[in-house]
């Protein structure tokens, strides 16, 4: 200590008052200082001096000059403290300075004197009375550096230090000195506990100052002193909210910059807490909730399309606007953000109140915001916005009209350097470019162009925003050339096509829209990027359904997409009329059934890569459980935030098990690993006999025969796409209308429409198949329908003629045995597993009374079971579960037990939601999510005697999401399922006769599940007496 140090508080006693102690230590407690109690701790012990050593004694206790010249000062700058009297300071910094002078470098009070001297001129800094700053640092500077961190005022330097360099970032707005600051706070807090001295005069508002001033920074040391500063706030901490916010702005600019959804998603995920954080009320409630909003839609809803993401958005705004009554400053914001939210919803699903509310709020948000106010630019931009989509929607040429006029007036306020400006000349593009389309004014889409070169321009390669440039060129060159048909216009507009789907740092909902519109522009103009643009399509949306943490997120991205779904069907039209068979059929596969695939890519058997590389295989293995687990997890999750939390942990995992795949890829024998199927690879499914895959596109329908040999062949068709519609819709009310009548009535809509799909759709296909391949009677044949095919009973089709010779005409499943497949790689999956045999075991699981508001009650099913178990071998370990004890979990675990399985119950599909499809158990339904979880290798065969087993959704049709597609997913190979409504008291009779042909004694009571489709094909011939039409062609085979 130098010298006696600044007078705090004073306090009397007598020597007998503090003699009374002994030799114990006591406190001395001081009234408050900056609302802390200072308590002195002292011992006190009796000195006994012998003679001669009086003066020596004296001295100690008095000490010297230097002591009493820094007393001097320090009593001269408490008066300047007080009074402000420059004179005082100067006094008191000249003092000071003589005192530094006696202690050059070395001397053990040099570190007190260099604090005395900076401790004054930084206070007279401070008033305005002192100019210099950069010297006053330098010596707190030094101090620190004599006082390390074991030295007793080490934490009171660092916090004069920090001080210094904020007073010096005031002066010069240097992010270094900003910087600096924050990394000591980081430094000194955890050396200050709650309570302190140091924490009461000022380490907390240091805090404050710097998360306040500390400037954006994206870089990854910037991100790591925000997440520092993080941390000196814990839980409980009145500047944390802050702070959470803070760190999510710099993680939401670095993805705006980088594309990174995990920023993205962090960002969200600090938000959310510090909202929980500040009750009703906290003065900064208003500011996060229209952050959260910000992030929520602005970025991530356009970033991946979940219609959550966009309803939380507007619910935050609309909650921020409410603590931002008329009057309050940022008002203005609230009613721009809330508006743009607006919008968006608009045009996802054009309900007009919310773009008369948005366009209301926005131009409430303008008359705050008058000429000259900061934000006139961006709200007269925001207007125009509004008002540009709602032309888009309803075609009011006042609107458009407006919308220009008022970006040109943000574009003139917005100059070159202005952050956004680029934004505004895209949007000024798009509407010249509107107005383009009705005018046919050559100056509207030459200036549009110019617009969006201009704003290409001045932003980097991989800005996000370069997307919206290359969208509203593509749309300015495309309408340019709709109207005067020059070739280099389609061309320029292709190229942006392309960029614009391609671009990487854009989300890929955005991308997949344009690349959607890329399709039909080619295939509106016939230009020869169709296939390309296809191609990419279909890798954007497998790359976004990636993304999705669960099968039904997947189900409800894919679905969002609404407009794009007959894509799969459309491409392989386009293959087809440009004569490439091969690609046509790599298509079709490639889009449809991209559930199943992605889910079944966390399924792929490693046998060949466990020989060429066990870790790889063992690291490959244990990535897809840990990537499918988490999947099934987060199906329980309800909570937003959680469910945030989780998608980031399995994007985390996805990224390892795509960088485990790509070092398994550069195994030389394993280069396709998990890549789309090729034709080679897929004619495997022909192994056994043809596949049909028949195509119902809206520019031609068709089938395309795949041999077991040979090149594909196409098959055209007479029907149009509108014809299958009306067929399909035809038989659903055929269908109703059978289940009325008794079994004796003749099915006469039924048997037209089976006539129909005779002459028309499988009598050529039956052709091809005689004459071309040769095809023998009662081969077996797989058909494989997309789209509206999907609805329509093909193997039940029939010509109902009969010959000269009285006999009948045959039918399809006279000449053929055929079964279904979702897809072609499905039935190379299921042909694969049945490398393996094992000792089959049969459970029949039935459930006839399955409760109240569950179904009517199944008399038959009873019986059912029991004559199935009469009729399956005694050779296999055979087990019934029903009444009470088929529930749910029983189901479950029979069928993870079995390899060959009866079911008999309602069956429900689900139209809305097929994940949610079920079998009515005793207690809880058996759903398709249930299924999909069990991966049962060794399953066999599982007959489905239910309702509505083998029909997939409406919403996505091609991706053939149903009962029995889940059974074959979770393992069974060979599968029976049921179109419709199932009528128990007359299927026993084809269960039955399934089984007696199944199970022939003579096979010596061998189970051969690719039996199946001819034993069904049997079953229903024996049963046409007993069955009416429509009860046998409910029955289908799918698989092997």
């Amino acid at each position: 200590m130098l010298g006696s140090g600044e007078v705090l508080a004073t306090h009397e006693t007598s020597w007998d008052e503090l003699l009374d102690h002994g030799d114990e230590p006591f406190d001395i407690s001081f009234p408050p200082v900056r609302d802390v109690h200072p308590v002195l701790t002292l011992k006190t012990t009796v000195v006994l001096a012998c003679e001669g050593q009086d003066s020596a004694l004296f001295d100690s206790f008095v000490g010297c000059e230097i002591a009493q010249v820094t007393d001097a000062g320090h009593t001269q700058f408490a008066e300047y403290m007080t009074s402000k009297t420059v004179s005082h300071l100067n006094d008191a910094v000249q003092r000071f300075q003589l005192v530094l002078d006696q202690c050059p470098v070395g001397h053990p009070d040099r570190a007190a004197a260099l604090t005395n001297l900076a401790s004054a001129r930084l206070g007279g800094h401070i008033q305005n009375h002192l100019q210099e700053i950069d010297s006053t640092t330098s010596l707190f500077r030094e101090a620190l550096a004599l006082r390390p961190q074991s030295h007793p005022d080490h934490t009171l330097s660092l916090h004069n230090y920090i001080r210094a360099l904020i007073w010096r970032y005031n002066e010069e707005l240097n992010a270094t000195y900003i910087h600096e600051s924050a990394q000591l706070c980081c430094k000194l807090l955890p050396l200050c506990p709650e309570g302190t001295y140091l924490r009461s005069i000022g380490v907390d508002s240091a805090i404050n100052y710097i998360i306040t001033d500390l400037p954006i920074d994206i870089s990854d040391e910037g991100i790591y002193l925000q997440r520092n500063i993080l941390e000196l706030c814990p839980v409980g901490q009145p500047l944390r909210p802050r702070a959470l916010d803070k760190l999510s702005w710099a993680l939401r600019s670095r993805f705006r910059q980088r594309g990174n959804v995990d920023d993205l998603d962090e960002g969200i995920q600090l938000l959310r807490e510090a909202v929980y954080l500040c009750p009703e009320g906290h003065t900064g409630l208003d500011d996060y909730l229209n952050n959260l909003g910000v992030s929520l839609g602005h970025y991530r809803f356009d970033h991946q399309g979940n219609p959550k993401d966009l309803d939380e958005s507007i619910s935050s705004h609309e909650e921020a606007l409410r603590l931002r009554p008329v009057g309050h400053k940022c008002r203005d914001f609230s009613l721009d953000n809330l508006g743009g939210a607006l919008v968006t919803r608009f045009k996802k699903y054009g309900d007009i109140d919310d773009i008369t509310r948005a366009v209301g709020l926005y131009r409430e948000a303008l008359t705050l915001c008058s000429p000259g106010h900061p934000h006139h630019d961006t709200t007269l931009n925001n207007l125009a916005l509004a008002l540009k989509a709602r032309y888009d929607k309803f075609d009011v040429s006042k609107d458009l009209n407006e919308a220009i006029d008022l970006y040109r007036e943000s574009l003139q306020i917005r100059r070159l350097d202005h952050s956004e400006r680029h934004r505004t000349l895209c949007s000024l593009s798009s509407a010249l470019c509107s107005r383009f389309t009705h005018s046919q004014k050559n100056e509207d889409v030459e200036e549009a162009i110019t617009l969006c070169q201009e704003s290409l321009a001045a932003l980097p390669s991989l800005h996000p925003d370069r997307y919206l440039s290359y969208v509203w060129l593509q749309e300015a060159y495309l309408s340019r050339y709709q109207v005067q048909l020059d070739p280099p216009d389609l061309l320029l507009a292709v190229a942006n096509f392309r960029l614009a789907s391609r671009h990487p740092t854009q989300g890929f909902p955005q991308r997949i829209i344009r690349a959607h519109k890329w399709t039909l522009a080619t295939e509106q103009h016939g230009h020869e990027s169709a296939l390309e643009a296809y191609s990419t399509f279909f890798e954007l949306l497998g790359a976004h359904l990636a993304t999705r943490l669960s099968v039904t997120s997947r189900r409800e991205a894919a679905a969002a997409f609404h407009s794009a779904r007959t894509l799969p069907v459309d491409a392989a039209s386009c293959a087809i009329r440009s004569e490439n068979l091969r690609h046509a059929v790599e298509l079709v596969e490639q889009g449809r059934g991209q559930q199943w695939s992605l889910a079944s890519r966390l399924r792929t058997p490693v046998e060949d890569l466990k020989s060429a590389n066990p870790k790889l295989a063992h690291d490959f293995l244990e990535l897809s459980n840990r990537v499918s687990n988490a999947g099934q997890i987060s199906a329980t999750i309800t909570d937003r935030a959680a469910a945030d939390r989780a998608a980031t942990e399995y994007r985390i995992l996805t990224r390892q098990w795509e960088a485990a795949v790509i070092a398994i890829r550069n195994l030389r024998a394993f280069s396709r690993f998990l890549l789309p199927p090729s034709y080679d690879d897929l004619q495997a499914a022909a192994r056994h006999g043809p596949i049909i895959i028949l195509i119902a596109s809206q520019y031609s329908c068709s089938a395309i025969v795949v041999p077991m040999s040979r090149q594909p062949y196409h098959v055209p068709l007479s029907v149009t796409l509108a014809d299958l519609t009306i067929l399909k819709d035809r038989f659903t009310r055929a269908i109703r209308q059978a289940s009325g009548m008794i079994p004796s009535d003749t099915r006469t809509d039924l048997i037209v429409l089976l006539r129909i799909v005779w002459g028309e759709i499988m009598l050529p296909i039956v052709n091809v198949l005689e004459n071309v391949l040769k095809l023998k009677r009662h081969s077996r044949i797989w058909l494989c329908p997309t789209a509206a095919f999907t609805s329509i009973p093909l193997h039940a089709a029939n010509p109902f003629l009969t010959k000269a010779d009285r006999s009948k005409e045959l039918c399809l499943e006279d000449l053929y045995i055929c079964s279904y497949t979702p897809t072609l790689s499905a039935l190379v999956r299921s042909r694969h597993m049945m490398k393996k045999h094992v000792t089959p075991s049969f459970v029949a699981i039935g459930q006839g009374q399955p409760g109240a508001g569950k179904g009517k009650a199944l008399l038959a099913v009873d019986s059912e079971l029991e004559l199935v178990r009469k009729l399956v071998p005694a050779t296999a370990n055979r087990s019934t579960i029903s009444g009470d004890t088929a529930t749910r979990a029983g189901a479950l675990q029979a069928l993870e037990e079995n390899t060959w399985v009866h079911l008999a119950c309602h069956g429900k599909q689900d139209p809305t939601q097929p994940y949610n499809s079920h079998f009515v158990m005793r207690d809880e339904h058996l759903t398709l999510f249930d299924i999909m979880g069990k991966d049962i290798p060794h399953a066999e065969f599982a007959f489905l005697s239910a309702c509505h087993t083998a029909v997939g959704d409406k919403e996505t049709p091609d991706e053939v999401i149903h009962l029995a597609a889940g059974l074959q997913f979770s393992g069974f190979k060979s599968v029976v399922g049921t179109l419709w409504e199932v009528d128990d008291a007359v299927a026993k009779h084809i269960v039955e006769a399934f089984y007696k042909y199944m199970f022939n004694p003579k096979d010596g009571g061998v189970m051969d599940c690719t039996k199946a489709a001819w034993a069904l094909n049997c079953a229903t011939h024996a049963v046409k007496k007993k069955v009416p039409l429509e009860q046998r062609m409910v029955f289908i085979h799918i698989g092997v």
